[in-house]
């Protein structure tokens, strides 16, 4: 399945971002980016084809530019684009690619994923530092965007934005993202909720619908993810604070409706397909009951239909007007993979090999798998999205592979010497991002010296010119007033009485921290061996 979707990508739609599999041609969605192959990038690894993830490399730094009149959304970036090339990044290694001296804190995908990430910080200037929706990649935020973004667009940055910082030393990604989560909690209502979009200017909730799904769903999945990735206990008091709130207003029988933020009271009562993701994150938190009893219901929808309709009627028990239709979604696979991984119920291979039957049986066709159009009629639309390979697959081959590496459970590593140390990585315990981009949580770990001492000597150097300012201060002062009287003794400094005679008093010595000549920060800085080098 993958590599029918994958070859029919490179044959009939790169450089384009999205292959149209009904005509056989490309076209670009979220930006000009190439967007297919830096989303199936990691797919390639965990499928274990490392010559064609070591080609797609080298494709992908002679091409990519962001640098480019191009709107494009804050949030998918950030998903696909940035949580894409830093997966690669982590993962070249095992991939068998050359990486420079002081991988991982340094290396070509990295400095990519870097610049993308940038070119998305002017949308987080607001009044509330919650990010607008969309950002021009090379004049920053389009004088008329509009201020509405939801929550989702909002909460969407910790995973991602924090593994930037720590890999390159720079804080400010990880800062904009935790303020980003921090004012969306602080707007929460009397009852807990959030809703479903937000004017991040005022910080005025603009649609007040608050449930699981579309325009809310992966801030829920990100507090717990960052809680773990960061072992960040106030992340996860969050979302459990969170998750209080959602059992007592939003859940039916196993079911989770959407209600009014304010008053709990119902105001539709519709499954999204988008909400598959919950058992797999209630799965997280060792919910597993609930987790299972939730995932059995969506279950018998996938059951009805060969898929999951963007919404579905819960009383009526079919399909919503003008969301009948399923784009190969991910998330009830990714539930099922990891309550396979917390379970071993062969109800969840049963989903896995239900859902490989009919994405084959619907939706394939001569050039990739199309979205379904219509689940009634299974009638197809000329759309394959870049998560088809990025996740969708991925989850399901993760579902059939028990001793796949992202498996593992720390019972093997690689020790990586670094600059800054020796590093250990590949041990497990990969945090996916919600485009499904593996993350090693150990990797957050081997540049944090390099951070530290960064910091460290830009403090020492602040230290050493304010003390060489104060010290040619001191030395005019002395100069224009007259000859220079020494102290009268070591440690104190004196002062003419009226009466004429000296008053000893004691002072603090002041010994400047750095004795030798020295450049600026800015330019260069050799720091244990390692050269410094001002990037921004």
């Amino acid at each position: 399945m993958f590599y029918h979707a994958y070859d029919s990508y490179l044959e009939n739609a790169f450089p384009y971002d999205e292959l149209r599999p009904l005509t056989c041609d490309g076209h670009d969605t979220w930006g000009s980016f190439s967007l297919t192959l830096i989303d199936a990038l990691d797919t390639l690894l965990i499928l274990g084809n490392v010559s064609e993830f070591q080609r797609v490399v080298e494709v992908l730094q002679d091409n990519v530019d962001f640098d480019i009149d191009v709107n494009a959304s804050v949030f998918e970036t950030n998903i696909r684009v940035v949580g894409g090339l830093l997966s690669a990044h982590l993962l070249s290694k095992k991939a068998g690619v050359e990486v420079e001296a002081g991988w991982p804190c340094s290396g070509p995908l990295l400095r990519m994923a870097e610049e993308a990430a940038r070119k998305l910080l002017p949308a987080f200037q607001t009044p509330t530092g919650m990010p607008y929706g969309t950002v021009n990649l090379l004049h920053g935020v389009n004088p008329g965007e509009t201020p509405v973004t939801c929550t989702a667009g909002i909460g969407t940055f910790i995973v991602e934005f924090a593994t930037l910082s720590s890999l390159t030393g720079d804080p400010v990604f990880e800062d904009v993202a935790r303020v980003a989560l921090m004012r969306l909690w602080e707007s929460r209502s009397d009852i807990g909720l959030v809703g479903n979009h937000i004017d991040v200017l005022t910080g005025k909730w603009v649609a007040q619908d608050s449930g699981i799904g579309a325009g809310v769903d992966s801030y829920f999945e990100y507090l717990v993810k960052g809680a773990i990735l960061l072992q960040d206990k106030k992340l996860m008091a969050m979302f459990l604070e969170y998750n209080k709130a959602i059992r007592n207003y939003t859940r039916f029988d196993d079911w989770y409706l959407w209600v009014q933020m304010y008053k709990g009271t119902v105001s539709m009562p519709v499954f999204q397909s988008l909400e598959a993701y919950w058992p797999g994150l209630q799965s997280l938190i060792g919910d597993i009951d609930n987790a299972m009893r939730t995932f059995l219901n969506y279950y018998t929808v996938w059951k009805q239909f060969g898929g999951l309709p963007e919404f579905y009627n819960i009383p009526q028990g079919y399909t919503v007007e003008k969301r009948e239709g399923y784009p190969l979604r991910p998330e009830l696979i990714e539930s099922a993979m990891y309550l396979y991984r917390a379970t071993g119920d062969p109800t969840l291979l049963e989903l896995g090999r239900d859902a490989v039957e009919s994405i084959e049986k619907i939706s394939k066709v001569e050039c990739g798998f199309a979205t379904i159009k219509d689940l009634r009629d299974h009638k197809l639309d000329n759309r394959m999205e870049s998560f088809f390979l990025a996740e969708t697959v991925k989850y399901l081959y993760l579902l059939f592979d028990p001793t796949n590496f992202i498996h593992n459970n720390g019972s093997t590593f690689d020790a990586v010497i670094t600059p800054y140390g020796e590093c250990i990585l590949g041990a497990g315990g990969y945090i996916f991002n919600t485009e499904a981009h593996p993350i090693d949580p150990a990797a957050l770990h081997c540049c944090q010296r390099l951070k530290e001492e960064q910091w460290e000597v830009e403090d020492l150097m602040r230290e050493f010119y304010s003390l060489k300012r104060n010290r040619s201060r001191f030395q005019k002062k002395t100069m224009s007033s007259g000859p220079w009287q020494p102290p009268a003794g070591p440690g104190t400094t004196s002062s003419e009485n009226q009466d004429g005679t000296r008053e000893k008093r004691p002072t603090k010595q002041k010994i400047p921290l750095l004795s030798c000549p020295s450049q600026p920060f800015t330019s260069k800085l050799a720091l244990l061996g390692q050269v410094f080098l001002d990037s921004s």
